[in-house]
């Protein structure tokens, strides 16, 4: 449903339903871990391996989405790349569509604050994945720095939950 949205509202409203999911496996992960640190990398798929090719599939999934098998297929055709593991995800995904960013940085300090009600240490480290620029990081580092702000304003926690933000670096 996230994937084959076609505005900034449909996919808030398909990535709101992630959100209690995405929630819950951090917050089982940072409880696990009880007090080491997590390293917590942000989606990067190419979103095209998610969608199916066969089109008894993408009939079924249109029918479950309220969308025409042609919308389905035109969505599947337009994500399509020739080598997705240097085309459109990783870094690129999240500055193209921030909201799923928001969404997994929320999960990510939501988890992190039920848990330290619980008493547990949690270390979430987030991971901004396939980096390929100084100012790339810098968007998405700000972009997550302020959704941090956001989810403790709105949960009123003023205790800094030691969350940090970084990105692999292959030398």
């Amino acid at each position: 449903e996230m994937i084959l949205s076609d505005s900034t509202r449909a996919r808030q409203k398909a990535l709101t339903k992630l959100l209690p999911y995405q929630r819950e496996d951090f917050e089982g992960i940072l409880t696990a871990m009880r007090g080491y640190p997590v390293t917590i990398r942000l989606l990067d798929p190419p979103l095209h391996e998610f969608l199916p090719r066969e089109v008894n599939r993408q009939k079924a999934l249109a029918e479950s989405l309220g969308m025409t098998l042609d919308m389905v297929q035109d969505r599947v055709e337009a994500l399509g790349e020739a080598n997705p593991m240097l085309g459109h995800r990783g870094c690129r995904l999240a500055i193209t569509y921030p909201e799923i960013l928001v969404m997994q940085v929320t999960a990510i300090v939501e988890a992190a604050i039920a848990c330290r009600r619980k008493s547990v240490r949690a270390l979430p480290e987030i991971m901004i994945p396939l980096v390929g620029t100084a100012s790339e990081l810098q968007i998405l580092r700000d972009l997550a720095t302020e959704t941090i702000a956001q989810v403790c304003d709105a949960k009123k926690v003023t205790a800094d939950l030691g969350i940090s933000i970084g990105t692999m670096i292959e030398i």
